[in-house]
């Protein structure tokens, strides 16, 4: 049987979700829902209805899981609990502070309405997540780093365009290579949040607009720039659109550690992405725990998960024999 999944927003997210949807045979999409007028926004796939955000709460039984394709700023933290309470849902909420807080809303909206939710799905947090706990595990005398970038952010440059003034932003995410050749090296260094990556934004102003409040604005930004040396560039809408439409990712997951009597043999573990399009394999990521809630849901289990969570054989849609003739 298909699962149905719904959109919930349609911005570079949710058109990533609805590609992705179209590689997974045991997948149909429903619906998409939108906080514009519906009669302006064109979908790519035919047939399937849009709908206004308010019309939500008509499809209760008619969608398996609903992504929640918000920006985790201001959008999530409000729908993902008030959705978690009519459908099954994944959101991709990666405000890493804020994680706990965000789990125990959705958490009580979950259990209380006998749905299964699942957030902070994506690459970090997510599949680098992921990897910071296989390595610390498996390498328990060591240390993890992790390392983003060079990328664009679309978490932090939702937050910029969330600012008084500003009508357009890129944010680009760099890690310092001194920082990398350090660990990599396997010395295990103590490096500040500063010492690991810069953050450079490109920011497309509105007429008359203070430039100096956006700026101080953007770097006083507690967990996103504050913490961070920041470089903001003013530019025209037309140099954005020129050289930063598009929207690459990655970085790294780098564990150091040791092993033997006296600690004698050093191991490095690696995880690298590098991405073409940030919220296409965002997407990909977010539709394949789409499937491992909707088989959750299915054996009765509720509440809020996390990808630490889940079984990795509930990502696949291969059966488990297939899993381990063919994996294993």
């Amino acid at each position: 049987m298909s699962i149905r999944i719904g959109i919930y927003g349609y911005g570079n997210l949710g058109r990533g979700i609805e590609n992705a949807i179209r590689q997974n045979s045991d997948m149909t999409l429903a619906a998409v829902f939108t906080r514009r007028d519906p009669a302006t926004l064109s979908i790519g796939s035919a047939g399937v209805p849009v709908c206004h955000v308010s019309e939500a709460e008509q499809w209760v039984g008619k969608i398996d899981v609903m992504i929640l394709c918000g920006g985790s700023a201001t959008d999530l933290p409000e729908q993902t609990p008030a959705l978690a309470k009519q459908f099954c849902v994944v959101d991709s909420f990666d405000t890493h502070a804020r994680i706990p807080e965000h789990f125990a809303k959705v958490n009580a909206s979950a259990i209380k309405a006998e749905t299964t939710a699942l957030i902070s799905a994506g690459w970090d947090p997510g599949m680098f997540s992921l990897n910071r706990l296989y390595a610390g595990a498996i390498l328990p005398d060591g240390k993890t780093y992790t390392f983003w970038g060079k990328g664009v952010s679309q978490g932090h440059s939702d937050a910029i365009r969330r600012i008084e003034g500003v009508k357009n932003a890129k944010q680009y995410t760099i890690p310092v290579e001194a920082a990398l050749d350090a660990v990599r090296s396997g010395s295990c260094p103590e490096l500040t949040t500063r010492q690991k990556h810069t953050r450079e934004c490109f920011v497309v102003a509105k007429e008359d607009a203070d430039l100096s409040r956006i700026e101080r604005e953007i770097k006083e930004m507690p967990n996103y720039f504050a913490d961070y040396d920041t470089t903001v560039h003013f530019i025209t809408e037309e140099e954005l659109i020129r050289d930063h439409s598009g929207i690459p990712h990655g970085g790294f997951v780098i564990h150091t550690g040791k092993t033997g009597k006296d600690l004698e043999h050093n191991h490095v573990i690696e995880y690298r992405l590098k991405l073409d399009s940030n919220p296409e394999f965002t997407a990909s990521v977010i539709v394949a725990y789409a499937r491992a809630v909707a088989r959750m849901h299915a054996e009765g289990i509720c509440g809020c998960k996390t990808v630490l969570d889940v079984p990795p054989a509930y990502l696949s849609p291969m059966s488990h024999e297939e899993l381990i003739a063919s994996l294993l």
